[in-house]
C-alpha cells in the first residue's frame, strides 16, 4: 500500500486562539481543545495505522492522547516552526515594525528559514516513504503546511496556500504514482465564535 499521511492539528491553545506565534513554547490546552481531541478520537474511531506520531510539544502530544493514540510516538522532525525573537507575538504587532510582513517571505530574526523547515519534514518523509502503509500524525499549523507543500513537491514557502485551523484533519496520499493531497483542513468540532483580536481563527 503506498504511503498515506493522515495528519492532525493539535487542538486549541490561547495562544492559537488568539493569533499568537506558538513555537517552542509549550502552551496547553484549553477545554475547547481538549473537547476538539475528543471529537477526533470519534472521527478516528475503527481507522488503522501502522505508525502514530507526534510533535514532542505537549499541545500535540496531549492532542493525540485525547484522541486515544497516548502511545505516539515524539519526533523532532514534527515540532513547530521555530518563531525566533516573534514568539507570542501576532502578525499586526510585527507588522507595526516591519509593514507587510510575512512569516513565508521574510522569516524570522533568530529562528528557522522556511527551507530549514521544509529540510526537517524531508527528513522524515524520506524514511517513511521506505516503509508505505498509513501513518497518523499530531502536529503543528505552519509545520504541518509546509509538510502539505513538501508532499507534492512545492518549495516549503508554498505552504502560505494552505491554511489549517486547529484541530482540522488532512490526509495526503496518491491518485496511482502521483502524490495528491486528498483531504485538508476537515473540521471535527465546529468552532467557537471568532474572538475580536483573531476573527478568523475559529472558523467553520
Amino acid at each position: 500500500m503506498p504511503l498515506e499521511l493522515v495528519l492532525v492539528r493539535h487542538g486549541e491553545t490561547e495562544w492559537s486562539r488568539d493569533g499568537r506565534h506558538t513555537g517552542a513554547t509549550d502552551v496547553p490546552l484549553t477545554e475547547v481543545g481538549r473537547e476538539q481531541a475528543g471529537a477526533v478520537r470519534e472521527a478516528l474511531a475503527g481507522e488503522s495505522f501502522g505508525r502514530v506520531l507526534t510533535s514532542p510539544l505537549a499541545r500535540a502530544a496531549d492532542t493525540a492522547r485525547l484522541a486515544g493514540y497516548g502511545d505516539a510516538e515524539p519526533r523532532d522532525e514534527l515540532r513547530e516552526w521555530d518563531y525566533g525573537e516573534y514568539e507570542g507575538r501576532r502578525t499586526a504587532e510585527i507588522r507595526e515594525e516591519r509593514p507587510g510582513w510575512t512569516l513565508w517571505r521574510d522569516g524570522v530574526p533568530g529562528g528557522e528559514t522556511a527551507a530549514q523547515v521544509g529540510a526537517r519534514v524531508d527528513r522524515l518523509l524520506d524514511e517513511l516513504r521506505r516503509d508505505d502503509g498509513r501513518v497518523l500524525a499530531f502536529a503543528h499549523g505552519h509545520l504541518l503546511r509546509v509538510l502539505a507543500a513538501r508532499w507534492v513537491a512545492l518549495e516549503p514557502e508554498a505552504g502560505r496556500l494552505f491554511a489549517l485551523d486547529t484541530a482540522t484533519v488532512g490526509v495526503l496520499g496518491h491518485e496511482r504514482e502521483t502524490a495528491v493531497i486528498r483531504l485538508w483542513n476537515a473540521p471535527m468540532l465546529p468552532r467557537q465564535t471568532p474572538s475580536p483580536a483573531n476573527p478568523r481563527a475559529h472558523r467553520t
